[in-house]
């Protein structure tokens, strides 16, 4: 193996993973309190509560259109830099203030900080690795993402001291830390142009007259389908096991919050043991056969919650039955990890890759956005069954849409067994090389 690969592939990967545990330990760090510091520590109450959370969410409509134009000229170097630096400022100036507008300034920041760091650092895993290593690479970094999470939220905990206001200024300037050891550690790593691509040489001709930007993603009707697709997917499971499924668990079948925290905790274990079996077991079946599995065992997560429902007076059945959704949910999760990242990387031209995981971020972090307010809305009127039965329908047409996905792939992006034999195999979109890190 050449020199430059054992360095593209090594160093600046593992520092590029550290820059993901950072940002998801900040994450873990802060987010679990954001309610708290707003309401009761400064005393404005939950609405503004309220609207600080939805202009943390929104800031990803206004940031990640550009950072993927900037990580398409510049490289994702330059944008993580500025990602990091943004999320520090907000994070520092939000531990800071005191009035609601300066609160809402300051969570524009952090947010849009946050969604920057995403199609960055996302990018950059698909630049110093290989079509062979992807699938690793991008599962490592779910695990260290929900690693990080986890401790951070942790350790947080041990800070956070509602009496106190100085304890959460202390959070959130920690927090700040950790984005500009984010940009000193990973926004520095130096990633060889080539490195990971499998771009073959092309006419200028070709470059020039190719869609770009948003006339790419609209002519692109494979992406459309997969972004529809994890639409679904983040809007069914990871905008609710921390909202709609939580609240129906604490307010419909009356779980303890301390055997809903066992059961998050559940869900994490889950993720971290079987991820790596699950790396070598979705490498051997199509990536479309992976995601519509995902949505059968969320199924049987909604059967579960079901009969938490129809059992809650057996407090012991139905706490079993609680911790059986978030243990799903975690198999579901561990199998999308490897899969829904790659697949991306593969779709998007090599010119367009950091438009291409903008655009995935933006319907992730719209979805995650929408999902709790639906499932909330719903759990709090007392409409669990409809909750359920709305779930299990987009579950079901998760299933459908991965299945019809399929059509729309070659058998390389699919990851079809022996597709690099084929002759369909090599009939990807044109790939051109992308500006250097």
């Amino acid at each position: 193996m050449k020199k430059q690969h054992t360095s593209g592939a090594g160093g600046p990967l593992r520092r590029v993973q550290v820059g993901n545990a950072l940002s998801a330990f900040g994450s873990g760090f802060t987010m679990p309190y954001m309610f708290v510091y707003v309401d009761q520590v400064r005393g404005l109450g939950s609405l503004a509560a309220g609207m600080v959370f939805t202009v943390f969410a929104l800031a990803a409509l206004f940031v990640l259109p550009f950072a993927g134009r900037g990580i398409d000229r510049y490289g994702p170097r330059p944008v993580l830099l500025a990602g990091a630096a943004l999320a520090a400022t907000g994070a520092f100036s939000f531990g800071h203030a005191t009035g609601t507008a300066a609160l809402l300034v300051s969570s524009f920041l952090f947010g849009g900080g946050v969604t920057t760091c995403q199609p960055a650092l996302a990018t950059m895993i698909v630049r110093c690795s290989t079509p062979k290593t992807r699938s690793h690479a991008f599962a490592l970094q779910f695990t260290l993402v929900n690693l990080g999470m986890g401790f951070g939220a942790l350790v947080g905990g041990q800070i956070v001291d509602v009496s106190d206001p100085a304890s959460l200024t202390r959070l959130f300037t920690i927090e700040a830390l950790a984005f500009l050891a984010l940009g000193a550690v990973t926004g520095t790593a130096k990633i060889a142009r080539d490195h990971g691509l499998t771009a073959t040489p092309v006419a200028l001709a070709a470059v020039s007259d190719a869609p770009s930007g948003l006339r790419a993603l609209k002519a692109d009707k494979a992406m459309l389908r997969l972004c529809l697709l994890a639409g679904l997917i983040f809007f069914t499971c990871y905008g609710q096991f921390e909202s709609g499924v939580a609240a129906f668990a604490t307010d419909t079948v009356r779980t303890a919050p301390a055997t809903l925290g066992m059961a998050l905790g559940a869900n994490a274990l889950t993720i971290v043991v079987l991820q790596m079996f699950m790396v070598k077991i979705t490498a051997r079946h199509r990536r479309t056969t992976a995601m519509a599995a995902t949505g059968v065992i969320w199924l049987g997560a909604w059967a579960a919650a079901l009969l938490a429902g129809l059992i809650r007076g057996e407090a012991m059945a139905a706490t079993v039955a609680i911790v059986s959704i978030y243990v799903l949910f975690g198999i579901g999760e561990s199998m999308l990890a490897p899969t829904l990242g790659p697949i991306v990387a593969d779709l998007a031209p090599t010119r367009l890759l950091g438009t291409y995981n903008s655009a995935f971020a933006l319907v992730k972090q719209l979805a995650i956005a929408v999902g709790p307010a639906v499932g909330v809305l719903l759990i709090g009127t007392g409409m669990w069954p409809v909750y359920l039965a709305a779930m299990t329908g987009c579950t079901l047409l998760i299933v459908v849409l991965a299945l019809g996905l399929r059509r729309y792939l070659t058998p390389a992006q699919d990851n079809v067994r022996g597709a690099e034999a084929t002759p369909e195999a090599v009939l990807v979109p044109v790939r051109e090389l992308q500006t250097a890190a």
